[in-house]
């Protein structure tokens, strides 16, 4: 551009872009709107392409408080100077595809969108309060320091198309974006972060749609989202995370629909508690999680948790308050949930909670039988609870030693051979009904008559039916160990 076609706003633009002086066109009390503050997007380009040097100097763009008028366009450049446009506000979406930067900072800038896709930049990329009226298309871009978009408010037009693009994003550092604002999609699938991705207190809005699409992100410390308010579904499919995944007091909503899944995950640590409870599915299935700390309270009434494994399971819960996740799968019966959940307490010392965990599993199994299967399924509850309460067989054969006892004693039955016959003993004739493995010479010589007969067939089956359900728990406990 010629000098002569400069505004005073543009000159000084010039004279302190050789001397990387900053400039604040806010100084003078000028209109925002007025040409006194309005600088031309060409003079940027024009400056950080072929802009003049000073030896021993370091050239660069600091602008703030300008209206940036026609496109900054930058597609493939190379720009080898820092570059500031602070507090600015742009007429038309700037275009940065596949450039090159050493640094960039747009903080607290208005703009109708960014496209800045397979850009790259030597250092940080700083969005820092910036509000932007479209789309922001970073995809494939490469960061060498930190991304940062905290306080940042990107409100979408199209829909069909997510509002903040980072598919595919290369951040050396943090993505930093604290209190981010966002009404429509973002997209993060296949990025990689080399720090911390952290939306703490951050705000995303897109009901009945995906609020952050994060399938295979790969994190290198922490995916942090303390008091994070997602409207729409979360997708963390995939993503890998050494670290944290903080939902500590999140609030998550998709009613209907899937408001979390993190399936197919790895993941060191997941926090979700104190907040609200779901609002819409929680898919974790296939996930692996050193840690999971889980309040119940936030549990949705939909909970997919087929082959979900993890180590340690926090806060302790009562049995009761954790088998209700259970329940929630959807699939008919999963016994890998309810052996990830007894080995969780038994590493936690807890065995009575692992046993009643495992009677549980029993139980929801033998919804999954044909009548006579859930018969002999009643019955193994009944006497000895599967196994795991073998004091409740020992309870039943003294209730029916007993009844056996008085009954023969008061109706003593005839003896077969009566010269050859022992001295009848009505507690160990009983007993000889009950236990079909010992023999104490009642039975064999003497014989019941009338009810007494039908009493002692039913000591008999009722002896057998013990002995076959306790072997059976017994049986069970053994392979278990």
């Amino acid at each position: 551009m010629e000098i002569n076609d400069l505004t005073p706003a543009e000159l000084r633009v010039r004279e302190a872009f050789a001397t990387g002086t900053a400039v604040d066109l806010r100084d003078d009390g000028a209109d925002e709107l007025g040409p006194e503050r309005s600088v031309r997007a060409r003079l940027l380009r024009s400056l950080l392409l072929n802009g003049p040097h000073e030896p021993g100097e370091i050239a660069a763009v600091k602008l703030s408080g300008a209206r940036i008028t026609g496109v900054l366009d930058l597609r493939h450049a190379t720009v080898d100077c820092i570059v500031r446009l602070s507090d600015c506000r742009f007429d038309t979406a700037p275009d940065l595809s596949g450039a090159q930067l050493k640094y960039l900072n747009l903080s607290n800038s208005e703009l109708p969108g960014l496209s800045g896709a397979r850009m790259r930049v030597d250092g940080s990329l700083r969005l820092t309060g910036c509000r932007f009226g479209g789309q922001v298309h970073l995809g494939g871009a490469q960061i060498s320091g930190a991304l940062f978009l905290e306080r940042a408010e990107i409100n979408g037009v199209d829909a069909a198309q997510p509002v903040l693009g980072l598919n595919q994003v290369t951040v050396e550092d943090e993505l930093c974006a604290p209190e981010l604002r966002v009404e429509g999609e973002i997209r993060l699938s296949g990025a990689r972060v080399g720090g911390s991705v952290n939306l703490e207190d951050a705000r995303l809005n897109h009901p009945g749609g995906t609020a952050l699409d994060a399938e295979s992100l790969d994190v290198g410390a922490n995916l942090l989202g303390r008091r994070l308010t997602a409207r729409g579904r979360i997708d963390l499919r995939g993503t890998r995370i050494p670290g944290r995944l903080d939902l500590l007091r999140a609030t998550l909503s998709n009613p209907g629909n899937t408001a979390l899944r993190a399936s197919s995950c790895v993941i060191a640590e997941l926090w979700l508690r104190g907040g609200p409870q779901i609002s819409g599915r929680l898919n974790l299935r296939r996930a692996q999680i050193e840690q999971l700390h889980l309040e119940p309270e936030m549990l949705p009434e939909e909970v997919r948790l087929l082959d979900l494994t993890y180590t340690f399971l926090t806060p302790h819960e009562p049995v009761e308050r954790r088998l209700p996740m259970l329940e929630r799968d959807g699939v008919t019966y999963d016994p890998h949930g309810y052996e990830q959940l007894t080995a969780a307490y038994r590493r936690s010392g807890d065995d009575h909670a692992a046993r009643h965990v495992q009677l549980a599993k029993q139980r929801r199994h033998r919804t999954t039988l044909s009548w006579y299967g859930r018969l002999w399924g009643h019955v193994q509850d009944a006497t000895v609870g599967y196994g795991f309460r073998p004091l409740r067989a020992l309870g039943w054969l003294l209730s029916l030693l007993a009844i056996g006892a008085v009954a023969f004693a008061v109706h003593r039955p005839p003896a077969l051979k009566p010269a050859e016959a022992p001295d009848f003993n009505p507690v160990f004739f009983a007993l000889d009904l009950l236990v079909p493995v010992i023999s104490f010479g009642q039975e064999a010589a003497y014989a019941p008559e009338g009810w007494s007969q039908w009493l002692s067939y039913l000591l008999v089956l009722a002896g057998w039916i013990l002995a076959t359900t306790v072997l059976a728990g017994v049986t069970r406990t053994v392979s278990r160990q």
